[in-house]
């Protein structure tokens, strides 16, 4: 059994997309959940689902030593990023190389970088005209969506489209592709 740790940073969609989709695994175990807000609704979702989760303070994921340490507890052997907004710094990295992935809402390498995550991605695109988006996910590395990536799906951009009608196509592919692809990487690893 190979179990993951989710960070998030907001609501817990994903998260839960994610526990849901793994709850009758035999093979990976959603184990833990940690936020760096207290008041996130994932901690709810997490509760609702029979899942322990922790908020650590910002400092706590830079430092990593905090961290690291609860991962240990927990025996976790992946670290999944969903809707995540805080920098994962070199200890956590060291500390799990190649085995921390995020997902990310649009297509990278464009518009990824620090600060553009939810609609600021999706203002961006309709912005820059773009005639697609979609969905990344990748391995982290320590700068923003720079990571080599595993996978990605596209869904068009609307002439009409609102920066919420098209994070609702976007938030669709994540549903549908990234337990999928948490599968496959998780259960290739050794």
């Amino acid at each position: 059994m190979k179990n993951i740790a989710i960070f998030a940073s907001g609501n817990g969609t994903n998260a839960e997309n994610i526990a849901k989709y793994f709850s009758k695994s035999e093979s990976i175990k959603v184990s833990l959940i940690l936020s760096n807000k207290a008041e996130a609704g994932v901690h709810e979702r997490a509760a609702r689902l029979g899942i322990p989760s922790f908020t650590f303070p910002r400092d706590s994921f830079i430092d990593g030593a905090p961290i690291v340490e609860i991962l240990r507890q927990h025996q976790i052997d992946f670290i999944i990023l969903a809707g995540f907004l805080c920098y994962v710094a070199r200890p956590l990295l060291d500390a799990y190389p190649g085995k921390i992935i995020n997902i990310h809402p649009s297509l990278l390498p464009k518009f990824g970088g620090k600060g553009m995550y939810g609609n600021k991605v999706h203002e961006a695109v309709l912005a820059a005209g773009e005639k697609e988006s979609g969905i990344t996910i990748h391995y982290i590395n320590e700068h923003y969506d720079e990571g080599q990536i595993i996978f990605q799906a596209t869904c068009p951009v609307l002439p009409d489209d609102t920066p919420d009608s098209l994070a609702a196509r976007v938030h669709k592919l994540e549903y549908e592709y990234f337990p999928k692809i948490i599968e496959k990487v998780v259960g290739e690893a050794k």
